[in-house]
């Protein structure tokens, strides 16, 4: 899509077509290219169906708004969940900014969640077609720029504004994770976190800790179950050193190293704590809440003799402690008559979508399994979960 294309499908122009194909059963099928194009030159046609397919891909990640936004399939993959973008605003506003230049605004996502705060927002936006899509989504109230950051950076946070980066983490090959492929590039992405100003950057999940500055706050996002961000807080209000882990609407956090809770033996129940917990180095802080101890050095599951409330961690109730042995486990498959199985595990050499057919479920019961190494050798917990509450 050019830029021509792009502002026709952001106008009232396009509101005909756009609705034609959001009634389509399937956008995606020949068909419904062939009656879009009796209505519209071929290269609008291709954007309203895309339009229409991104937006049904959309509502799972970013909920019923999805209808009416105008997306791109890269924007869409990095977009953040609503609920993030919005804490991420209060958070600004906590920290008493008034005002804030989102330096990588993509299609105005965590830029719209920063205006409906009260914040005064500055996007910019370095494609030109993304630039457009990104204008229409946040409406007449937020000025949005085209062009470089790293240009227009110096002269938007002269005046005190606050700062928040999302760098692209994408090449020509596809997504990638390496701090040198990001655009802007890391350099520029660290200098807006030297404290002078309050300043947030929005990383992937597997961010190394070893590339963290020490004079920065570091939170690891969790939503439905999935560690989404790694997000980099600083300037006035912040705690150096700080790290945090936020699973949905709670939050855990710790300014100083814990020490690793003790290894012990397989208790009554197993805690398997949420990956935000894990990646930020807080399973120790999980484990106190818990009064739980490790099952082996290298695992984040927990044992624990009692049933503690934690949104950080998924619990279950022991049923029996197996031999981590396939034929044994065929064997309590089978007499179990186990048909649905579920298997998890840490620390232990197994796929278990391959351990799953090769033990042959079979039967009109369920069950789960957790393969992990304990202190005495790997076993197979037999477990089924608690409910998982805010405590």
């Amino acid at each position: 899509m050019d830029t021509s294309t792009a502002t026709w499908l952001t106008s009232p122009d396009a509101a005909a077509a756009l609705a034609m194909a959001d009634a389509e059963a399937d956008p995606s099928s020949l068909g419904a290219a062939t009656r879009l194009r009796a209505q519209c030159p071929p290269d609008r046609a291709a954007a309203v169906l895309d339009q229409a397919v991104l937006r049904r891909r959309a509502a799972a990640k970013l909920g019923e708004g999805a209808a009416r936004l105008f997306l791109t399939r890269d924007g869409l993959e990095q977009a953040t969940r609503p609920a993030v973008a919005a804490r991420r605003a209060a958070r600004f506003v906590a920290l008493g900014a008034s005002e804030v230049a989102d330096l990588t605004a993509g299609l105005g996502l965590d830029a719209l969640a920063l205006a409906r705060a009260g914040l005064r927002v500055t996007a910019v936006e370095l494609d030109a077609v993304t630039a457009v899509l990104a204008a229409a989504n946040l409406g007449a109230g937020v000025r949005v720029l085209t062009g470089d950051a790293t240009v227009l950076a110096p002269t938007l946070l002269a005046g005190g504004a606050a700062a928040f980066c999302d760098p692209a983490r994408r090449t020509a090959a596809g997504r990638s994770w390496r701090l040198d492929d990001l655009t802007p590039p890391w350099p520029f992405v660290l200098g807006l976190l030297d404290g002078t100003r309050v300043a947030c950057v929005k990383l992937g999940p597997g961010l190394p800790h070893s590339v963290i500055p020490d004079a920065v706050e570091a939170e690891w996002v969790s939503a439905g179950g999935d560690v989404v961000e790694a997000a980099l807080w600083a300037g006035p209000g912040t705690t150096p050193g700080r790290r945090r882990a936020v699973v949905d609407a709670h939050e855990l956090a710790r300014d100083e190293a814990l020490a690793p809770p003790p290894v012990g033996a397989v208790g009554e129940y197993l805690y398997e704590p949420d990956g935000a917990v894990i990646r930020a180095g807080l399973v120790p802080a999980v484990a106190e809440a818990v009064g739980g101890w490790r099952l082996h050095d290298n695992v984040a599951y927990l044992a624990a003799s009692t049933l503690v409330g934690t949104p950080f961690a998924q619990a279950f109730r022991v049923e029996e402690v197996l031999p981590y042995d396939e034929r044994a486990l065929r064997g309590w498959v089978r007499s179990r008559r186990v048909g649905v199985l579920e298997i998890k595990k840490r620390g232990v050499d197994a796929d278990p979508a391959t351990l799953r057919k090769r033990l042959r479920p079979q039967g009109p019961n369920s069950a789960t399994l957790v393969l992990t190494p304990t202190a005495s050798g790997a076993v197979a917990l037999v477990v089924s979960r608690a409910p998982r509450t805010a405590g």
